[in-house]
């Protein structure tokens, strides 16, 4: 068996090369196996993060290309079309071109001294004895076995190699299918505004979105618990009393489809001499589905943890089991209240949905949320809304919806 570095990533998305990058800067040879032949190629992503956790990663602000567009204000609509409206105090979040991201911190990863072998697939993990000690690739049906001390899995949501080291997959039940449209022409829309449609009429389990582009183009998607994406889509496009005025006129230039897991993090995710990053542990946010910022964030600790076992001499589950202590430290406040949170939108009839905006609008909370410049880190955002007066007036309101919402 050969060795090819101390540390093997499966997987040159965003999680995996910033992983690699971390690695990297800590002095820890790393080789980074991504089965397609060009970093982020296809892209499955809309891209929309957040400004400040970019700025936290030292991520922001990036190349030129990279940002394709700043958003500082929000429309929620009900199904029936009810409106209501968040105009923030400077853009939040921002709309990224995936492909450039990815190659942006794959290169970023490279420059550190991270090696990265394109086109290899990983089959298998190399486990002994109950370790992992390297992997299983193949190349043009040419298979080959590389050692590593340890094994960082962040291929992605599909959970192969999580199994495999013997630990517990994201759960079917928590996943929706998604579809992004590119679409051209979308000259209807507030260029610095994020269209969000909610209800179980249009996307059940999950909202639709419109992000427009500078460049007169948009990214419009949804996802959905149960049905067909695409037709879901084609409703919201074409049948919705606002989405349909807003995207008259424009038309589908590309169709992409994935899964996304809402369920929150898997129950573990290290074992001897293995990590899982990313989607793999499934590090998305339950309500809104996006992933980057934390996998990013996790890929960074598990760097450090990797690091530190090295230096150790030790890869096994007892020094590895930092790394999912320093995550939920940093994350597992917000995946509760994140995962109550969702439970809690996927009670509410379309009906429901309508009274509750209607609600906010009375109240005032968009005064409230004005000053808002974080919304990754969702239940610190709860608990600084709860200093507002109309926001607690809302969030009462709201917490007797959930509890009525219990069995």
């Amino acid at each position: 068996m050969k060795t090819v570095s101390e540390a093997v990533v499966i997987g040159g998305g965003p999680a995996g090369s910033f992983t690699a990058w971390n690695l990297s800067k800590h002095g820890v040879e790393a080789t980074v196996f991504e089965e397609h032949a060009e970093i982020g190629v296809p892209s499955h992503c809309a891209g929309h993060l957040s400004i400040r956790s970019l700025k936290d990663l030292g991520l922001y602000p990036l190349p030129e290309g990279i940002v394709e567009n700043t958003f500082s204000a929000a429309n929620f609509h009900s199904p029936q079309g009810v409106a209501f409206s968040v105009r923030l105090e400077r853009p939040v979040t921002c709309a990224l071109n995936r492909e450039l991201f990815d190659k942006f911190l794959a290169e970023k990863a490279e420059a550190a001294g991270a090696r990265y072998r394109m086109g290899f697939r990983v089959r298998s993990l190399v486990l002994d004895n109950g370790f992992a000690k390297g992997v299983n690739i193949e190349r043009e049906n040419n298979l080959e076995s590389v050692e590593a001390k340890v094994v960082v899995d962040a291929e992605g949501i599909s959970s192969r190699f999580v199994k495999e080291a013997g630990l517990a997959a994201s759960q079917g039940g928590s996943l929706v299918n998604a579809v992004e449209a590119e679409v051209e022409n979308a000259g209807n829309l507030e260029v610095d505004t994020v269209e969000v449609f909610l209800g179980k009429e249009y996307a059940p389990g999950f909202y639709g979105w419109i992000m427009p582009l500078l460049n007169g183009t948009a990214k419009v998607g949804l996802a959905a618990k149960n049905g067909n994406p695409k037709e879901f889509l084609q409703r919201l496009m074409f049948k919705h009393p606002v989405a349909s005025k807003l995207l008259k006129g424009s038309r589908v230039k590309h169709l992409s489809f994935h899964p996304v897991t809402l369920g929150g993090p898997i129950p573990k995710t290290y074992a001897n001499g293995f990590l899982a990053v990313g989607d793999a542990a499934s590090q998305v946010k339950p309500t809104t589905g996006g992933g980057v910022t934390f996998g990013l964030t996790c890929g960074q600790i598990a760097a450090e943890t990797v690091f530190e076992a090295i230096q150790r001499n030790d890869v096994s589950e007892s020094c590895l089991k930092e790394y999912q202590k320093s995550c939920i430290g940093k994350l597992g406040f917000d995946f509760s209240v994140m995962l109550r949170v969702r439970s809690f939108l996927n009670s509410l009839s379309d009906e429901k949905i309508e009274h509750i905006l209607r609600v906010c609008n009375r109240l005032g909370i968009n005064k409230a949320l004005k000053d808002v410049d974080e919304i990754d880190f969702q239940g610190n955002l709860v608990l600084e809304m709860l200093t507002k007066t109309a926001a607690y007036a809302a969030f009462a309101y709201l917490l007797r919806l959930y509890l009525s919402a219990k069995p």
